[in-house]
C-alpha cells in the first residue's frame, strides 16, 4: 500500500504542472467564433474586460440561453468544488493505473481488498456529486450538452463514468462475493498441492494462512514473524511463487526451506479453466483501465484540440 500512496502522491504533484488551468472562455468561445482571444477581450491573452465585439457575442449567448454569469461567491465555490473534483479524479485514476499496470488485476482476483473498495466507492461518490454541481454551474441549458463541442465531450465523459460505476457495482455486489466464496473454499480444503491460482488465496491477510512457493514446492510461512500480515520486508507477498525473487534476496534458500512444507506447486497445464465470474472480473478490470485513458483523451480534446 505504501507504493500505492507514493504513486498517487506523484500523480497529484505532477498533474497541475501537466494540466495548467487557463481561461475557459478561450477554449469554448474562440473556437465558435474562429477569432483570437484579443477579438473579444481587451487583454490579447484573454480574460478580463470585453471589447464591443465580445459584449455583442456575450449578449447573443444570453439570448440563446447559453450564458449564465456567476457571482464572486459562486466563482469561489465553483473553484473549491472543481479542485476537489480534479484531485479526487487524480487519486482514483492513479489507483486504477497502479493496480492494473503494476500489481495486475490478479492482485484483486483472490478477493477484493477492503481498502481499494473504500477508495474506489468514495472517489466515485465525490466525483458524482462534484461533477453534478460543476455541470449545473457550467451548463445553463440542457440542449448545450448536444449542440456544443464542450457539451458533447462532457456527455461522452459522463457516459464513460456511468459505465465505470455500473461495472464497479457488478464487481462489488455480484462478482466480489463469488470470488470471496471461492477463496474461503480453498482455505477450508487446505489442499496439499495447489495451482498458482489457488496459491494466491493463501495471502496471510484477514487471518488466512500465508503460503509461498519455491522451486515447485509450497511452504507455510504463517508462523514466521518476518511474514506478519502476509508481507516480507514490505517487498514480497505471500501467495506467490518466489523462485525468481530468491535470486536477488540477501539470504540463502535455507530461510524458506526451514519452513513447513505443504505440498507441490502444480504446473500451468494442470490448472483448471477460470470460472465465468472470474473472467468477467478480468474483463471489467481491463475495460475500466481503457476507460481511464479514454476519459483523459476526452479531456485532452477539450483542453488542447
Amino acid at each position: 500500500m505504501k507504493r500505492l500512496y507514493i504513486f498517487i502522491l506523484l500523480f497529484v504533484v505532477l498533474y497541475p504542472i501537466l494540466y495548467p488551468i487557463k481561461s475557459l472562455a478561450t477554449v469554448e468561445y474562440a473556437r465558435q467564433t474562429g477569432k483570437s482571444c484579443g477579438f473579444c477581450h481587451i487583454d490579447p491573452s484573454g480574460g478580463g474586460p470585453l471589447t464591443k465585439e465580445g459584449k455583442a457575442f456575450r449578449d447573443d449567448l444570453r439570448i440563446k440561453g447559453l450564458y449564465r454569469p456567476l457571482t464572486g461567491t459562486q466563482h469561489v465555490v465553483r473553484l473549491i468544488i472543481g479542485y476537489l473534483h480534479m484531485m479526487t479524479a487524480v487519486v482514483w485514476f492513479g489507483a486504477i493505473l497502479y493496480v492494473h499496470l503494476l500489481l495486475k488485476p490478479a492482485y484483486a482476483a483472490r478477493g477484493l481488498p477492503r481498502g481499494e473498495l473504500l477508495l474506489g466507492w468514495g472517489s466515485m461518490a465525490v466525483m458524482a456529486v462534484t461533477g453534478t454541481l460543476l455541470t449545473i454551474a457550467r451548463v445553463p441549458s440542457f440542449k448545450m450538452l448536444f449542440h456544443t463541442r464542450f457539451g458533447i465531450l462532457l456527455t461522452i465523459k459522463i457516459i464513460l463514468f456511468l459505465i465505470m460505476v455500473t461495472s464497479a457495482a457488478i464487481v462489488t455486489f455480484i462478482i466480489g462475493p463469488k470470488l470471496k466464496k471461492k477463496k474461503m473454499e480453498a482455505i477450508r480444503e487446505h489442499k496439499q498441492d495447489l495451482t498458482v491460482e489457488e496459491l494466491s488465496q493463501f495471502d496471510g491477510k484477514e487471518d488466512r494462512p500465508a503460503y509461498v512457493a519455491y522451486n515447485g514446492r509450497i511452504y507455510d510461512v504463517t508462523g514466521s514473524r518476518l511474514w506478519k500480515g502476509g508481507a516480507h520486508m514490505r517487498k514480497h507477498l505471500a501467495g506467490f511463487d518466489l523462485t525468481d525473487a530468491m535470486k536477488q534476496a540477501p539470504h540463502g534458500e535455507d530461510k524458506i526451506l526451514e519452513m513447513p512444507e505443504i505440498g507441490r506447486l502444480l504446473e500451468s497445464h494442470e490448472e483448471v479453466k477460470r470460472p465465468l465470474h472470474e473472467r468477467v472480473f478480468y474483463f471489467f478490470a481491463y475495460m475500466n483501465l481503457v476507460f481511464v485513458f479514454l476519459i483523459i483523451f476526452v479531456i485532452s480534446l477539450w483542453r488542447w484540440w
